[in-house]
């Protein structure tokens, strides 16, 4: 589909033989990311954030919370078309706006987009500070909305408006000279848009499960982009041992392999065996279990740093039990 190119020299080492110091995640949200409003009965509904805060609060509310900030064309025109961005950022229009059948904007979208945009942003920049000492956190968590992995350069689609992810790991490449960084996606929908975005560019490595047959129908196992596209299919009904076999033998010594030195995280909980839109059958426990295990390759090779955005999870209490596990895995 399209591609981003991350330029600039590595200023980072691997972190190997280096100890990695425990600290708080960094939260990073805006209430303008409530206000983007799909409609009526949309299942990406603001009360999926609404759980997600109240659950991380209840739990983990001392932990370093921080408002997103907007993001700057500059960052957005790295991953995306300046067609694309008219159409999201310039448009005008009252009610709703169908950009396609699942997606859709409302009065607040714009501005709940270039926060969610922002907060990964914010969010590398963060982490890549903590290892200079300038705050004490090698870990953030971007509790926004709308989720973006579906969003390729030019397309809005997937319920997804910006491609946040991609945005942050195109900045992590041009403002912090990173030449390795993975992104894993455990949402159970394939992540085209990243994919698409990032398949020629081998500083970027990208590694997904996702349920067989479902939107947005891509990520076959021989989609392997320049060799760095790693994706496995999960069969409807597959639970928690399929799950973490297809991480722990196939998936994990992979990653490890490419020694990243910034681990991004698209963490949607819709693969939870509650979630309505779709058939595999994982509990809580499985991705904190990924979580650990991501947070392990991080300290091995990239100083713990781990910058994690929410993705999709539709069944409100499961959405918010599997982001309060995920954030206590990062801590």
């Amino acid at each position: 589909m399209a591609r981003a190119k991350c330029c600039g020299t590595t200023t980072a080492a691997t972190a190997e033989s280096e100890p990695v110091r425990l600290s708080d995640v960094i939260i990073f949200t805006h209430p303008a990311c409530l206000a983007h409003d799909p409609g009526p009965e949309h299942p990406e509904r603001p009360q999926r954030l609404e759980a997600v805060l109240a659950g991380l609060r209840e739990v983990h509310g001392d932990l370093d919370w921080r408002e997103a900030p907007l993001a700057k064309l500059g960052d957005l025109r790295r991953v995306h078309s300046e067609s694309l961005l008219r159409e999201v950022l310039e448009s005008d229009f009252d009610g709703y706006r169908m950009l396609d059948p699942d997606t859709v904007m409302g009065p607040g979208s714009r501005a709940a987009a270039l926060r969610a945009a922002g907060a990964a942003v914010a969010a590398v920049d963060a982490v890549m500070l903590g290892m200079e000492g300038k705050n004490g956190s090698t870990t953030a968590f971007c509790a926004v909305r709308p989720p973006g992995h579906h969003a390729t350069r030019d397309t809005a689609m997937g319920f997804c408006l910006l491609n946040n992810i991609a945005v942050a790991a195109a900045h992590a490449c041009d403002s912090h000279g990173l030449e390795r960084m993975a992104i894993v996606d455990f949402d159970v929908h394939h992540g085209n848009g990243t994919q698409a975005i990032f398949c020629n560019d081998p500083r970027v490595a990208y590694f997904s499960t996702h349920e067989s047959g479902l939107y947005p129908n891509s990520g076959l196992p021989q989609e392997r982009g320049v060799g760095n596209v790693f994706n496995s299919l999960l069969p409807p009904g597959s639970g928690g041992f399929r799950f973490r076999n297809v991480w722990a033998d196939v998936l994990l010594p992979e990653l490890d392999a490419f020694r990243p030195q910034l681990l991004l995280i698209s963490a949607g909980f819709d693969a939870h065996m509650r979630d309505p839109l779709a058939d595999l059958m994982l509990e809580t426990e499985d991705f904190a279990w990924l979580t650990r295990e991501l947070r392990a390759v991080a300290r091995r090779h990239a100083f713990g740093r781990v910058v994690s955005l929410l993705e999709g999870g539709y069944d409100l209490e499961a959405l918010r039990e599997c982001s309060v596990a995920h954030v206590n895995e990062l801590r």
